[in-house]
């Protein structure tokens, strides 16, 4: 896909297009073209994390001024995580127009949270770079900081999925690890989170906790879109029970 209409998407031409050839750039392709190390994204991914988070910084300072430090911190964090940031990749396209190496695009790399979430900071790093912090910081207001309220869910996913279980079925959830994959130094893990034997959500990440997080988001949208707690068949395991 041409990355020019990436541009028109974020509403944002770039001046010196290298910055966005470089953010899109992922270590397996480099690799495989025997590139210098530095040319992947991982150095903007670097700068990116530091903008985003004195952006996401400054706009819970001013739009939440009785909020207290400590809140503050904790909102934060919701919203800089992978997860966070690979929903937000996700409904910006990001991950179509990625520069992968062979063995990442057959492995679905493109939809790989920490893969997706490290492009979105080198994207940030990269506007950055070439139109200054207020470009950068439109862009975060624009693309993460727009519903900031959903996007919190992802830090508090585990601990609401299992009150809404509880409440409605007075039973615990638990995840299982389904898949492990990578080198020591760049790991993805799928987890999957059950009522008993009732499938409620999946989700992946680099660490067992984002992916988790992750599982348990995905069944609060899906229990959600299903009118009840536990969707179908837990709701006729309650049927049962009663």
């Amino acid at each position: 896909m041409k990355i020019n209409s990436l541009e028109e998407k974020i509403g944002y031409r770039f001046e010196k297009g290298q910055y966005l050839e470089q953010a899109l750039r992922h270590s397996s392709y480099a690799n495989e073209r025997h590139m210098d190390r530095l040319e992947n994204n991982e150095r903007l991914e670097f700068l990116g994390d530091a903008v985003l988070e004195l952006a996401t910084s400054e706009y819970l300072y001013h739009t939440y001024p009785e909020m207290p430090e400590g809140e503050a911190t904790r909102m934060r964090a919701s919203i800089v995580c992978e997860q966070t940031l690979a929903l937000c990749a996700r409904e910006l396209g990001l991950g179509n127009y990625l520069r992968l190496g062979k063995g990442e695009e057959l492995t679905g790399g493109r939809q790989r949270p920490s893969i997706t979430s490290d492009a979105m900071e080198a994207l940030i790093g990269a506007i950055y770079l070439d139109g200054g912090f207020a470009s950068a910081k439109e862009f975060v207001y624009r693309f993460i900081l727009n519903d900031i309220e959903h996007k919190q869910l992802f830090y508090d996913s585990k601990t609401i999925l299992q009150e809404k279980i509880q409440g409605a079925y007075g039973k615990e959830v638990h995840y299982e690890l389904i898949k492990e994959e990578g080198p020591d130094h760049n790991k993805s893990f799928t987890v999957c989170v059950r009522m008993e034997d009732t499938l409620l959500g999946n989700g992946s990440g680099r660490t067992k906790k984002a992916a988790e997080q992750e599982a348990a988001y995905q069944a609060i949208l899906r229990l959600e879109k299903a009118g009840r707690p536990g969707g179908k068949k837990a709701g006729r395991k309650k049927t049962e029970a009663e």
